[in-house]
């Protein structure tokens, strides 16, 4: 394979995945992780990758943030999963925090049915998931709601967060990265999303590979700041070393 050919099989892969490894793209176009980095090197002079540790991500993507019913069916079994493994971080009664996110609304959905619970959310997704179960004392927060991600925003959810204390927070992340922590598109959704952190005894990520190595304009908060990462199995064995190194523990699904 020429290196055009494999050039457009690498864009066209990142596009469609979020991201791209060098190792798996050895494998599949069956040349040298050398010549991969060379590409992707390339590629990225082109203005059509950037690198990130271990691959890259599509430009486009870096600052772009998809509607919710964009995002829905984008690694679908790797959000089953990762929701189903983050069960276990549920405390056996007393509170939660959960954020919005595609991933979120999957371990909404999985909840209990039996267990009493608290819950807070300011996503409108989440919140639907939860209402009707009867023993889920469900508190929605109230602000401005953005449309991209269905969740209140700004001064009034901010002031809400202020007074909660919870056991949990069950954080989305746009990106992860060992240098820059946990990172968002939208300044006023990583405020709130910072207040979750603040208002939680314990702070637990949910995210797919594909966010991890990636920064986005808005900072949320260090990886210090998390106790657990549940991911899915996709995530590279030292990428997951890399984030233990600086502080949570990570959960492979």
């Amino acid at each position: 394979m020429y290196p055009p050919e494999r050039h457009t099989v690498i864009v066209t892969t990142a596009r469609a995945a979020g991201r791209v490894e060098v190792a798996a793209l050895a494998a599949d176009l069956d040349v040298t992780p050398e010549t991969v980095r060379r590409d992707l090197t390339a590629l990225e002079r082109m203005g059509l990758l950037r690198r990130v540790h271990g691959g890259a991500v599509p430009v486009e993507r870096a600052g772009h943030e998809p509607a919710v019913s964009q995002r829905e069916q984008v690694l679908s079994a790797e959000k089953e999963r990762i929701a189903k493994a983050a069960l276990d971080e549920l405390p056996d009664g007393g509170s939660v925090l959960i954020d919005a996110g595609t991933t979120t609304v999957r371990l909404a959905e999985m909840l209990p049915a039996d267990r009493e619970l608290i819950v807070v959310t300011h996503a409108l997704p989440v919140a639907s998931a939860l209402a009707a179960l009867p023993r889920v004392t469900l508190h929605l927060v109230g602000g401005t709601v953005r449309p991209r991600t269905l969740a209140a925003v700004g001064g009034w959810a901010e002031r809400a967060l202020a007074d909660v204390r919870v056991d949990v927070a069950f954080l989305g992340t746009n990106a992860l990265s060992v240098e820059h922590g946990l990172s968002t598109p939208d300044l006023a959704e990583a405020t709130v999303k910072r207040a979750l952190v603040t208002a939680a005894r314990r702070t637990v990520v949910l995210t797919d590979h594909t966010k991890v190595g990636r920064t986005e304009l808005a900072a949320v908060a260090p990886l210090s700041a998390v106790d657990a990462v549940v991911t899915d199995s996709g995530l590279a064995p030292e990428l997951a070393e890399e984030i233990e190194t600086a502080g949570p523990r990570v959960v492979r699904a």
